[in-house]
């Protein structure tokens, strides 16, 4: 249990849509992207099951963003960390987004929260890599 590490976070999306076709077409897109990641039993480091979309945002009425929930529980994720962001960045290319956030949480080198945000108003998929910032916080857990 020492080794656990948590990772967690959401991904974010504004309503910019013309219209109502244009919406579900953004989210049909988001939710096919995680719907088409690997399943849990076959031990990847993102997992459809670790994705969850509650009900869009819209039908809140006032409420204009959507968000995506997710989170896994690893042994010592820290060891493959790099390549668990490569495969993240990965999928948000091929997402509509605004903003994106990990927590990751470790019981040896604490907890870090990384952030991306979009340069434009929002990143669509095919708009190639664009230029993602990444906030790099490290939370000490000495106390």
């Amino acid at each position: 249990m020492a080794q656990e590490s948590v990772v967690y976070g959401c991904i974010t999306d504004m309503l910019f849509a013309r219209d109502l076709s244009e919406l579900d077409n953004r989210r049909d897109n988001n939710q096919l992207v995680t719907a088409l990641l690997p399943a849990a039993e076959d031990w990847p480091l993102l997992c459809r099951e670790m994705f969850s979309a509650p009900r869009p945002a819209f039908d809140f009425g006032d409420c204009q963003t959507d968000v995506i929930h997710f989170g896994s529980s690893y042994k010592a994720i820290e060891h493959e960390w790099d390549e668990w962001l490569r495969q993240f960045e990965n999928m948000l290319l091929k997402m509509y987004w605004v903003s994106a956030t990990v927590h990751l949480q470790t019981a040896y080198n604490g907890s870090h929260t990384f952030v991306w945000q979009a340069e434009e108003d929002f990143h669509a998929p095919g708009q190639g890599t664009g230029k993602l910032r990444c906030e790099w916080v490290r939370e000490d857990t000495l106390g």
